[in-house]
């Protein structure tokens, strides 16, 4: 008797759980599932699924590989991927979206948590964000500005903060937010889009307030629903981020979607993010533990009666395209998708072309990658609440264009990389970013990657 086909899609590193050793590894399809294979020589060895549908994988690790060298390198290469980020010259993309972490406090004490945030905690000092801002700019250009934590509207000072960002000529900024206290004090959400907030990026977990207590330890569903309401007042665009765990909301999934299209158009994409096992998050994944990006696609079709299609799900293009999907849709009155695509997806779930720009900074001509541009032009259109778009001539066309924004919702997902999944081919095409006071920028999955005992090689402790 055969087993399963066992196909093999190239070589990589990666790193022991461990330890966090450097070591060989490889993509294999076993079945229908692609494993990421490999052995530490003191540890053993590791396989962990990391794509659960071969035709996907197939289709998205063939799509087009966007490559861009970093726009400044602000450190050498010693030791080797994933220990020298900064950027380091062998760094294969620019920077999009990077976050700046503005406090370590959090007013939750979440069950899963990647900063492994808690009540006590720093605060990052106004004037080393000014600095930190100065140094990004200089060194990354034109970049979205995620502001982060901990949760960062515990500052007070935050609206000052968003000002600040857009002082610096940063032109998008959005507030990454577990949303208790824009639900509470709609003044201070008001505050803060009267500085230039964009968007708020909101911790959306679910429908019932059972997932809430299993992953945030509190109901919280009636703080989601204010936080919204909020915005709405306010007039800007949220974006709903679940973090999916299998067995207890990955149930919901179309119920978020649901629910998002019932809040249209106040909210503007629901971002899917499967659970990645860093931080306050720790122990031995089993392969039950995880689910990967084809099968929240596969969800979101069942869930659409039809209206949904693979082909309309699209890899990223300035992402290594496995990393992520995203499909954008106009919705019917009757709730039905039809799929309303942009040119290639990049940036989170964002459109690019593939034309190269030239950015001016501080008088100084700086390249930036087509692909990145794009993708951050997009965002600023799709994830707003006042979307960047030609208007049409005339009144009938006018209100069908008002109409036609208001029914389009986006639906992404992004796979960060754990101690178990890291590629570092994947790595090293990563786009999100965390800026450091010291001017370096750390890819996301390399800055919350912790080993098995909760060890980091670049976060600091949060207390």
């Amino acid at each position: 008797m055969t087993g399963p086909v066992r196909l093999s899609f190239g070589s990589t590193r990666s790193v022991c759980p461990e330890c966090l050793k450097t070591i060989p590894a490889e993509r294999l399809a076993v079945g229908d599932t692609v494993y990421l294979d490999k052995t530490c020589p003191e540890h053993g060895r590791v396989v962990t699924p990391v794509w659960r549908g071969l035709r996907s994988y197939e289709i998205w690790s063939g799509s087009r590989r966007a490559v861009s060298s970093p726009v400044s390198v602000a450190t050498d290469i010693a030791e080797g991927c994933p220990r020298d980020c900064g950027l380091c010259a062998d760094h294969r993309q620019q920077g999009c979206c990077v976050l700046i972490e503005v406090t370590s406090r959090c007013d939750l004490v979440c069950p899963v948590c990647f900063a492994s945030a808690g009540r006590h905690g720093l605060d990052m000092p106004l004037a080393e964000i000014d600095v930190a801002l100065d140094k990004l700019r200089a060194g990354s250009g034109q970049v979205h500005i995620q502001l982060s934590g901990g949760e960062p509207t515990l500052r007070d000072d935050l609206p000052e903060i968003v000002a600040l960002v857009r002082a610096k000529g940063f032109d998008f900024v959005q507030l990454n937010t577990n949303g208790l206290r824009i639900g509470r004090e709609p003044d201070y959400l008001a505050a803060l889009v009267d500085a230039g907030l964009d968007c708020v990026f909101l911790q959306f977990d679910g429908v019932t307030d059972a997932v809430y207590r299993a992953l945030r330890g509190r109901d919280l569903l009636a703080a989601k629903r204010l936080a919204i309401a909020s915005a709405r007042a306010a007039g800007v665009g949220v974006v709903l981020v679940p973090t999916l765990v299998p067995g207890i909301n990955t149930d919901e999934i179309g119920a978020i979607v649901d629910f998002a299209k019932a809040e249209m158009p106040t909210v503007r994409a629901v971002h899917f993010q499967p659970v990645s096992y860093f931080g306050r998050n720790l122990g031995s994944p089993r392969g039950e533990d995880r689910i990967t990006l084809p099968e929240v696609m596969q969800a979101l079709i069942d869930h659409s009666d039809g209206t949904i299609r693979l082909e309309d799900f699209r890899p990223g293009s300035a992402e290594n395209p496995v990393c992520s999907f995203s499909g954008r849709f106009a919705v019917d009155r009757s709730g039905h998708f039809r799929s309303d695509p942009e040119p290639l997806p990049g940036c989170c779930g964002t459109g690019v072309d593939e034309a190269a720009d030239r950015i001016e900074w501080c008088g100084t001509a700086v390249s930036r990658s087509a692909d990145v541009t794009r993708a951050q032009r997009y965002v600023a259109g799709q994830w707003t609440s006042t979307p960047v778009e030609e208007t049409p001539a005339g009144l009938e066309a006018f209100d069908a264009f008002l109409e036609r924004q208001g029914r389009r919702l986006s639906l992404s997902g992004m796979a960060f990389q754990d101690a178990w999944t890291l590629d570092l081919d994947r790595l090293r095409q990563c786009h999100i970013l965390v800026a450091k006071a010291d001017g370096r920028v750390i890819p996301f999955c390399a800055y919350n990657l912790t080993d098995r005992s909760g060890r980091s090689l670049y976060r600091e402790p949060s207390t």
